[in-house]
């Protein structure tokens, strides 16, 4: 299986707080435009485990597209992967990444935001404010919940970045320590001087949450509101590569999977015709088979079409849905709300009739 992932030598380690780091990766020049990125993304690295042979998470990209490529990490109680990362990597170190991935970036760079962070949520979100003072000229309203003070990340990198424009950047702190857990009420209070605004908002679930509320309680459109959401990967989305073969070997039960196939509704009765925009081009092909997932057809092709982990559980391989009907066969991570905007996961998408399907990948 050719899943594009490399490796990367680890450039520094920079200790953001007790609990936090920032890995620097090194990026060769063969490997530039394959470590391209837009602010707000992530990477999928692969942790060593003695058990699986990689431990796959995912990293939101703390820096914009024109700094070196780092992503940061904040220790979770029995975390492996981040615990790992936080007391064993140094320096020279190696580990293997997919290429960046993810669908939390803003498509229009003139319109003013409105961010919620929440946590090690500030990550993707300070790829964010940084590409928007450096290349842009829109207005950005911060709103940043941390249990206290010294769980705030990149404090000073953001009082630096206000300092430097006070007319643009707004932060707002705001310390469970000090006024207790932001409500609802206090939330959609606080959106409301910003009503016309994009908003953006990444953190724990029950603060995304209450984010997601407060907005839609102040009628923001659908269209005007992103979440970003991670799970932990149960699969393996490197492929045979050294590390996981060295790995004790995880057979599924064919017995399930025959089970589910069983289960599965009736799809189309023969190959589906299927049309794909990405990254500017048009694909059109006429042999998308039942039961084959998009994702694969497409790679069958030599679409290179983004994906992370390949299982269902992040939101790497989103598509939006324009005509036609799928069926997904794994779903953690969109709400209905995704599902009636016609968002599709990519790697879990199969033709549900006979019909044409038109997805688009922006």
């Amino acid at each position: 299986m050719d899943t594009d992932s490399y490796l990367l030598e680890v450039r520094d380690v920079v200790a953001e707080t007790a609990d936090a780091s920032s890995i620097v990766f090194d990026v060769p020049a063969s490997l530039v435009d394959a470590f391209a990125f837009k602010p707000g993304q992530f990477l999928t690295v692969g942790v060593p485990s003695d058990q699986t042979g990689l431990a796959a998470r995912c990293y939101s990209i703390c820096t914009p597209p024109d700094s070196p490529l780092t992503v940061t990490v904040k220790r979770t109680v029995d975390g492996y992967a981040s615990n790992w990362l936080n007391s064993q990597l140094k320096l020279g170190d190696t580990l293997r990444v997919l290429p960046p991935s993810g669908i939390f970036t803003p498509k229009d760079w003139s319109a003013d935001l409105l961010l919620f962070a929440g946590g090690s949520g500030i990550t993707p979100v300070m790829s964010i404010i940084r590409t928007a003072m450096a290349e842009h000229s829109n207005r950005v309203v911060l709103f940043y919940a941390n249990r206290d003070e010294r769980s705030v990340i990149f404090a000073s990198a953001l009082a630096e970045l206000a300092a430097e424009h006070p007319d643009r950047l707004q932060v707002v702190h705001w310390l469970e320590s000090v006024q207790g857990l932001p409500s609802e009420d206090q939330l959609r209070e606080f959106a409301a001087a910003y009503s016309t605004r994009t908003s953006f908002c990444c953190g724990p679930a029950p603060y995304m949450k209450a984010v997601s509320n407060a907005l839609r309680a102040l009628d923001f459109p659908r269209d005007r509101r992103h979440q970003e959401k991670f799970v932990s990967l149960g699969g393996n989305p490197f492929g045979d590569v050294e590390e996981v073969l060295a790995a004790q070997a995880v057979i599924e039960s064919a017995d399930d999977a025959d089970e589910a196939e069983d289960a599965a509704p009736v799809g189309p009765a023969g190959p589906v015709k299927v049309e794909v925009e990405l990254d500017g081009e048009e694909h059109v092909f006429d042999d998308w088979q039942p039961g084959q997932k998009l994702l694969e057809f497409l790679e069958s092709k030599g679409v290179k079409a983004p994906y992370s982990c390949r299982e269902g559980e992040c939101s790497a391989c989103a598509i939006r849905l324009i005509s036609g009907e799928v069926r997904m066969l794994h779903n953690d991570v969109l709400e209905q709300e995704d599902l009636d905007e016609g968002i599709r996961l990519g790697c879990q998408s199969v033709p549900a009739t006979d019909d044409p399907v038109k997805i688009s990948y922006s």
